[in-house]
């Protein structure tokens, strides 16, 4: 006979089990590839036989959660179906508590467990994505981008004091030197031996550049005070860093406080460099605008 605690624990093992069975058969119906659908129906088929385990202790029928439901497909469809499925196993991980605690109760609360985190696993390895393939492409043009453009604006900033050419000698600098990074990611790739396309490659790496480019330069076109506009630009390059921290560390399973130090400062030292190198330059050059 269960308790109320462990009831309620089933209950919510149902709801989430029940929640990622429709999740995984939307995510296959909207998968490209047969290899993907098949893999995706499967993890389905996992999620369903365990709400069907789950039910047959609580004896009540429990309905996804929609909200959440939709959630997880609209993130797997904007940023790749693999971000989405472990963005969702990392709130399962959080759960192994709770099994731990039925485990003294239930017999296959263990063998669920397992499935969860080593068979769910291994199926999840199997689906094929572009943007994963291509990921160190985007990660090349944002991390530079953030980097090289972030720290030529602190270093304009100083140096010009006027924010229609710090914005247009941006946007020159910038789109330049996308082009040049798309290039060499082209030319890079070219000599791999991998399965990797270069064309696609410098693609999403000329885009990644763009993207930052166009967000950093953004406030010098909204603001007439060049200080302000840096210190806009700056609070957005530290939330693209964020983001896109989150997105890398959830998708190669690294540790996002350890990331988010490290391209947070470099980030900001070129930036700061940048800065004390446009002061030194102007003064140096005696230079009034």
């Amino acid at each position: 006979m269960l308790d109320d605690k462990s009831k309620k624990i089933i209950l919510e093992f149902q709801k989430d089990e029940i929640t990622e069975y429709f999740v995984y058969r939307a995510l296959a119906r909207l998968a490209k590839t047969e290899n993907n659908r098949m893999t995706l129906k499967k993890i389905a088929e996992e999620e369903m036989r365990h709400y069907c385990i789950w039910y047959s202790y609580s004896k009540e029928k429990v309905k996804p959660d929609n909200l959440k439901r939709w959630f997880y497909i609209a993130i797997a469809t904007v940023f790749g179906v693999t971000f989405g499925i472990k963005l969702m196993e990392i709130r399962e991980n959080r759960a192994q508590d709770s099994y731990v605690k039925l485990s003294s109760l239930l017999s296959e609360a263990d063998q669920i467990r397992k499935e969860e985190f080593e068979h769910e696993t291994q199926l999840i390895k199997m689906i094929d994505e572009d943007k994963l393939q291509y990921m160190g492409s985007m990660v090349l043009g944002l991390n530079d981008a953030l980097v090289e453009f972030t720290g030529s604006l602190a270093g304009f900033t100083f140096a010009l004091q006027n924010s229609r050419l710090i914005s247009m000698a941006g946007i020159i600098m910038g789109l330049s030197a996308s082009f040049s990074m798309a290039a060499s990611e082209y030319l890079s790739t070219k000599t791999e031996a991998g399965s990797r396309d270069p064309f696609r490659a410098s693609f999403y790496t000329g885009i990644a550049y763009i993207f930052t480019v166009i967000v950093l330069v953004f406030p010098y076109f909204l603001f007439k005070h060049p200080y302000f506009s840096l210190a806009v630009t700056l609070g957005l390059a530290v939330l693209l860093i964020l983001i896109f921290t989150f997105y890398s560390s959830v998708i190669k399973e690294l540790s996002f406080r350890a990331r988010l130090i490290e391209m947070f400062t470099i980030s900001m030292g070129v930036a700061s460099l940048s800065f004390v190198i446009g002061f030194i330059v102007k003064k140096i050059l005696n230079i009034d605008i």
